[in-house]
């Protein structure tokens, strides 16, 4: 939320995907998901819950996954996996879950002064 704060006007944009493939962490509804959201002050959107791992994941996991793979491969090991996208959506970087989303203010800051291709 303060990354949202704080970069909001300058273009960032964090897109959440609920995913229950992961220990069943995401067992609620999209509005379940979304009040719990909400009491801790996200602004962020939050999209239905989708797969990001198999057959039936979702196109915008298929695209990020092809792009960026980590250590142990290309599929996602856990929730909180992080991509961030340039101005253009491409995929510039992946982090594990346990990486603070405060610790990369920097790197989006960067990609944030840099135009996109398209103009």
């Amino acid at each position: 939320m303060i990354l949202h704060d704080a970069l909001y006007a300058r273009g960032l944009r964090i897109l959440a995907f609920p995913c229950n493939q992961f220990g069943k962490q995401e067992p609620g509804t999209a509005e379940d998901i979304r009040q719990f959201a909400d009491k801790f002050g996200a602004q962020f959107d939050i999209f239905e819950k989708v797969e990001v791992n198999g057959a039936a994941a979702h196109p915008v996991f298929k695209f990020v996954r092809s792009q960026l793979s980590d250590v142990l491969g290309s599929s996602i090991k856990w929730n909180f996996t992080k991509f961030l996208c340039d101005r253009d959506g491409k995929p510039v970087e992946r982090f594990s879950p346990p990486r603070n989303p405060l610790s990369l203010q920097k790197k989006i800051e960067a990609l944030l002064d840099r135009p996109a291709a398209s103009s």
